[in-house]
């Protein structure tokens, strides 16, 4: 329990005025001109500023103006982040009890939207990319084959980026849920800097997408919980987006963050692609100088053509350990107890760095040198070079990759799990149970368990091994993960060779039988 007599404010300001360095977002990064108190702002809608869920005043024009920019038929400002434009979009293209196909590596909001609108969803797997533990992109071969499965599906939701920034091939995706009568939701959320400048990937926006999402906090210096819903299409109903919009979105939006949206769009424009001929600069210098280190390496373009990577954020810095006992949480924490740099996430054996062309050459410099120093640390502490002078790498995680790679076995709809009876139960001893909660890892919040999914063994050593490492596990109602809520049944022991099933009775996990 946090005893500090300093409230939300004050460690706010402690945090704003001390030296910690943010590669994480938004990606204003604090560096903006300073301006009044965010109080001197704050109003409702008075005469002359218009009404978000009735626009046809300042924030109409605001909101066309940033359609424009896009390219797109129209354009919404949202302040409840791309979470309420995921449920805005995935509720407009469906009617309760519909189907959708979606990638299993979604956003929770995705699920979220299932649940509320009782959805059933087919899932199409994301390829994990060799030798790391970092899964790829959706295929659009794979996208076909769950469109055939489920003809009568009536969108296909994905993420592109991802969060460690690969890029799916969308146009070929959008290509063949066209030519099957279906719509296609991207989730790109941490891509609203690609249509900025040919250095990064195409936007989903260019390739066919019907809805498009995206975060302008995550990556470009808008203010936090900010975003855009963009629709490019004739397919879609404006006027059923935009009363979903008004059902998840606050009543009373707040002027603060419009603006904050309005001004990133207009400063955007105003500079053009020039404006990011420093930022791509750093960049390329950066990636080039990691070249020389040996056991932290950039995830870069190699891994596209392999496991449905079209294309690859660059400026997502996502740093792989390649040590045998030093893990991407020790590297997180040592960044930041030691080198007052903050990232943006860890995960087992890799973490993220957010970059936006609002870091500086400084933030970029500190960040080498202490991961240069790091890198030689793990070195020495290994023996590099004793033997054969060959860096250490680490094996391939097989379960690391496997849990939304490969297909879980769902027993039943989310909404039906969740509103079943349940109990809670050992989460070490729970394999061959079905989940009627959520766990993921946070962030990037992407539901290792999803309920109806049955729980396996490889799913709960992988858990239990990421939480032993320090790495944040929510989502469950118990914390710790000692004790995990799942479906109620009668369950009996089953051994295996010494008893024979009743019939009309069928094994569905490891040890036990209904």
């Amino acid at each position: 329990m946090n005893n500090s007599k300093d409230g939300l404010y004050e460690k706010l300001n402690t945090y704003s005025d001390g030296d910690m360095y943010p590669f994480h977002m938004p990606g204003h990064k604090r560096n903006m001109p300073r301006i009044k108190s965010a109080y001197d702002y704050d109003i409702t809608e008075i005469d002359g500023f218009d009404n978000l869920h009735h626009a046809r005043g300042i924030l109409r024009e605001s909101m066309d103006m940033a359609a424009g920019f896009y390219g797109t038929k129209k354009t919404y400002y949202l302040v409840n982040g791309s979470t309420c434009g995921l449920l805005s979009a995935i509720s407009a293209v469906t009617e309760y009890g519909d189907k959708i196909i979606m990638a299993r590596n979604c956003h929770k909001a995705v699920y979220n939207a299932v649940y509320l609108n009782n959805l059933k969803a087919a899932y199409v797997y994301p390829r994990p990319v060799e030798d790391t533990s970092i899964l790829g992109g959706i295929h659009p071969k794979d996208v076909e084959k769950a469109i055939e499965e489920n003809p009568d599906a009536k969108a296909v939701v994905i993420t592109s980026p991802t969060y460690e920034g690969v890029v799916s091939y969308v146009q070929a995706i959008a290509r063949v849920v066209h030519e099957k009568g279906m719509l296609l939701i991207v989730d790109e959320a941490h891509g609203a800097h690609f249509s900025m400048s040919g250095y990064f990937p195409k936007s989903a926006l260019e390739c066919g997408a019907d809805i498009v999402i995206q975060s302008v906090h995550k990556t470009l210096p808008s203010l936090t919980q900010t975003a855009l819903l963009h629709i490019c299409g004739e397919l879609i109903d404006e006027a059923k987006v935009e009363r979903y919009l008004s059902i998840y979105q606050s009543s009373s939006p707040s002027y603060v963050l419009m603006s904050s949206i309005d001004n990133c769009v207009r400063e955007i424009i105003r500079k053009g692609p020039l404006g990011f001929i420093d930022y791509e600069g750093m960049l390329t210098e950066f990636r080039e100088k990691m070249n020389n280190l040996t056991q932290l390496k950039l995830l870069d373009k190699k891994i596209l053509g392999k496991a449905g990577c079209y294309d690859l954020d660059m400026g997502k810095l996502v740093i792989q350990v390649k040590s045998i006992t030093y893990t991407g949480q020790d590297l997180y924490n040592e960044l930041l107890s030691k080198y007052h740099i903050q990232l943006e996430m860890a995960a087992r054996d890799y973490v993220i760095a957010m970059t936006s062309l609002n870091d500086t050459k400084d933030g970029f410099d500190r960040l080498y040198e202490a991961l240069f120093n790091i890198d030689r640390d793990i070195r020495i502490k290994e023996g590099y070079g004793q033997a054969e002078g060959l860096m250490h790498i680490k094996p391939l995680d097989e379960g690391a990759v496997s849990i939304l790679e490969k297909p879980a076995v769902t027993c039943m709809d989310i909404r039906e799990a969740i509103n079943s009876k349940k109990e809670e139960v050992e989460f070490s001893s729970s394999s061959g149970r079905i989940a009627a909660e959520y766990v993921y890892l946070y962030p990037p919040g992407v539901p290792v368990i999803v309920p109806g999914q049955m729980i396996e063994k490889v799913v709960i050593d992988y858990l239990l091994d990421c939480k032993a490492k320090g790495l944040q596990v929510q989502g469950q109602e118990d914390d710790e993960l000692m004790n995990i809520v799942v479906i109620k049944e009668n369950w009996k022991e089953f051994s295996y060779g010494k008893n024979i099933l009743p019939d009309g009775e069928k094994l569905i996990g490891e040890g036990y039988h209904v």
